[in-house]
C-alpha cells in the first residue's frame, strides 16, 4: 500500500476512490455473479468517488492553502500567480506545501533578525553622530561664551580661544564633508573616472605627501621587497588615492615609534590586483574586526578621538572600493600590527 502522506491531491483522490470502489465492486459481483456488472460498478464508484474527493479537497482544503499562500506573499495575485494557484498548487503534496510554509517562516525570521540588527545599528549610529557633533559644538560654545564674558580684552587668551574655535569649526566641516561623501557613494552619485595607472607610483606619491607625519614618529614607509615591479590597475585614481591616504594615515596614527609601514602589491590573476597596507603598531582586537568599516565605529573611543579624525575614513574606503565592484578586508593582531587590503581591477587594454 502506497504512503498517502506524500501524494498529490489527484493521487490521493484516486487512492481513496480505489479503496472505496474495490470492495463495493467485489460485493456487487458476489451478489450478482456477473463480472460485467461488477466491472461497471467498479468504474462507476471509482469515477464518482474520485470526482467527489477531488472537488472536496480543491474547494475546501486548497482554498485554505491558496489563502495561506496569498497571505505569505502579501500581494494581490497576478494572472501568472492565479495560474499557479489553479494548476501548479493542486499538484503539490501536503508535505511540499508544508515545506514552502516552513521556508517562508525561516525567511521571515531572518528578515526580522536583520531588521533588529539594523535598528540597533541605526540607534548606535545616531548616538555616535550626536556625540561627534556635540563635542566640537559645545567646545565652540564654551570658547565663545568665555570671550563674550570678558576674556576678549586679553589678547593672548583671545587668540588662543579663537584658534581652538577654528580647529573645532574645521572638525565640523570635515565631518560634514565626510558624511556628504558617504551619502553620495551610497546613492551612487559619485561617478568613477577609471583609467590605467601604476599603483606603485601612486603609493610612492602618497608616502611623499605624508612624509612629515611619518617622520614625526620616525616611521619608515616602504614597498615590500619583490613588489617593486610596476603593476598597472584600472580604477579611479583620485578615489584610490583617497583610500590609500586614509590607510597610510591610520597606520601612522596607530603605528609604533620607529616602526614601519609596508605596501604590498600582488597580481593575483589576470583580472585582479591585491593591494595591502601593513603596520607594526598596536593592532586591533579580534572582536572589533567585523565592525571597523562601520561609520563612527571606534575600537577605543577615548584614544581614537585623541588621535583626531571623524571616524568615517574606513567607511569611506569601503564604499569607494565597493563602488569599484571590489572588496576590502582586514587582518590584525594586538601588539603585532594591522594589514588592510583591497582588490582592484587589472590593467585594461
Amino acid at each position: 500500500m502506497p504512503s498517502a502522506k506524500n501524494l498529490s491531491p489527484r493521487q490521493l483522490a484516486a487512492f481513496t476512490a480505489g479503496i472505496l470502489a474495490v470492495p463495493v465492486a467485489i460485493g456487487i459481483f458476489i451478489l450478482t455473479l456477473n463480472w460485467k456488472v461488477g466491472l461497471g460498478s467498479l468504474l462507476l464508484v471509482f469515477a464518482g468517488s474520485y470526482w467527489l474527493v477531488l472537488v472536496t479537497m480543491e474547494r475546501f482544503i486548497y482554498r485554505k492553502i491558496k489563502l495561506i499562500y496569498k497571505l505569505i506573499y502579501q500581494t494581490k495575485a497576478t494572472k501568472k500567480e492565479e495560474m499557479y494557484f489553479k494548476y501548479i498548487l493542486p499538484q503539490k503534496s501536503i508535505d511540499e506545501v508544508r515545506a514552502d510554509v516552513e521556508e517562508w517562516g525561516e525567511r521571515r525570521i531572518r528578515e526580522i533578525e536583520l531588521l533588529r540588527q539594523n535598528e540597533a545599528y541605526r540607534k548606535e549610529f545616531l548616538q555616535n553622530l550626536a556625540h561627534e557633533f556635540k563635542t566640537p559644538i559645545f567646545a565652540i560654545q564654551g570658547y565663545v561664551d568665555t570671550l563674550l564674558g570678558g576674556a576678549m580684552e586679553e589678547e593672548a587668551i583671545r587668540k588662543r580661544f579663537l584658534e581652538n574655535t577654528a580647529k573645532n569649526v574645521d572638525r565640523l566641516v570635515n565631518l560634514m564633508t565626510d558624511l556628504d561623501e558617504i551619502s553620495k557613494l551610497e546613492r551612487g552619485e559619485q561617478l568613477l573616472a577609471k583609467q590605467n595607472f601604476i599603483i606603485q607610483d601612486l603609493i610612492r606619491e602618497i608616502y611623499d605627501s605624508l612624509s612629515i607625519k611619518t617622520q614625526a614618529k620616525n616611521i619608515r614607509t616602504i614597498i615590500k621587497k619583490g613588489c617593486e615591479a610596476p603593476i598597472t590597475v584600472f580604477a579611479d585614481k583620485e578615489k584610490v588615492k583617497q583610500v590609500l591616504i586614509n590607510l597610510v594615515e591610520n597606520a601612522t596614527k596607530y603605528g609604533k615609534q620607529n616602526g614601519n609601514i609596508v605596501a604590498s602589491i600582488y597580481d593575483t590573476d589576470d583580472q585582479h590586483v591585491l593591494v595591502e597596507i601593513s603596520d607594526d603598531g598596536i593592532g586591533i582586537e579580534e572582536e572589533h574586526l567585523p565592525r571597523i568599516f562601520e561609520r563612527f565605529y571606534r575600537t577605543d573611543t577615548a584614544r581614537s578621538r585623541d588621535k583626531g579624525g571623524t571616524g568615517l575614513g574606513l567607511a569611506i574606503c569601503k564604499h569607494i572600493i565597493e563602488a569599484h565592484g571590489q572588496s576590502i578586508h582586514v587582518r590584525s593582531t594586538p601588539d603585532v600590527g594591522t594589514t588592510i587590503g583591497f582588490t582592484l581591477e587589472s590593467k585594461r587594454d
